[in-house]
């Protein structure tokens, strides 16, 4: 893995999960990393402090992503500070299972609100940023729900096939100025994000895991990393699965 000193990187949903392991990886190879987080004050803090080490290479910042005129003020500062970002990383993510004919209108738009919409709000500010310096990396976090579909989750599995198609039309606008975007696409990591399956559940999705495991978030972060990478430049519009061979 190379050297990010120097660069600035924008992670939502940075402070559990895979994102804190991408915001980890990432302050570890020297970057400065912009950490948004929805509103679990305690995990952002818990965050800080093991991460004192970073000092001010480590922001955070509470923004709710489908939230236009927040993500607005948040890049507004970010511009002030920083000038431009090399990096972003949408994380930000939320599930709300329940059948489609039982799912509440509320459930659906939630969904699609965080996990689209916000990848959206993001992309298009930080793009603007990244425009300026002609260099940067987005990369979504996206999910193999989006193709593969899993019964009860019709909401989370069209909002993460809306973010591959929007990636790839986005990689296509940028190309030419030196901006590749691409996804990630991991299936069942060991995070809080599953922890509300039953242990039959468990048992049954490891079953259709070739690999007979759930990955780490750490496995996730490498290729967050390698996307993020100058060795990645000829690498745009394309989706890396992280699945164990699901």
């Amino acid at each position: 893995m190379e050297d990010f000193t120097g660069q600035v990187v924008v992670v939502t949903g940075a402070t559990r999960g895979i994102g804190r392991a991408v915001t980890e990886a990432f302050l570890e190879k020297g970057a400065t990393v912009i950490g948004i987080y929805a509103g679990n004050v305690a995990a952002a803090a818990a965050l800080q402090q093991d991460c004192t080490e970073a000092g001010q290479r480590l922001q955070l910042h509470k923004c709710d992503v489908s939230n236009y005129s927040e993500v607005s003020a948040l890049f507004q500062l970010i511009e002030e500070e920083f000038d431009v970002i090399d990096i972003l990383v949408s994380n930000a993510g939320i599930r709300r299972d329940g059948v489609l004919a039982m799912l509440k209108e509320e459930d659906w738009r939630r969904v699609i609100d965080v996990n689209l919409t916000g990848s959206y709000t993001m992309a298009k500010f930080g793009v603007n940023l990244m425009l300026k310096k002609r260099y940067g990396r987005i990369i979504f976090v996206t999910s193999p729900m989006g193709h593969l579909g899993f019964a009860g989750q019709a909401n989370y599995a069209a909002s993460k096939a809306g973010q591959v198609g929007m990636m790839k039309s986005l990689a296509k606008e940028t190309a030419k100025r030196k901006i590749t975007v691409n996804c990630v696409s991991p299936g069942f990591i060991a995070t809080d994000f599953i922890a509300d399956l039953t242990e039959s559940q468990m048992k049954e999705y490891k079953k259709l895991v070739p690999a007979k495991r759930f990955g780490a978030p750490e496995e996730v972060a490498d290729a967050v990393l390698f996307l993020a990478g100058s060795r990645s430049a000829y690498i745009t519009g394309s989706v890396l699965e992280i699945t164990g061979g699901l």
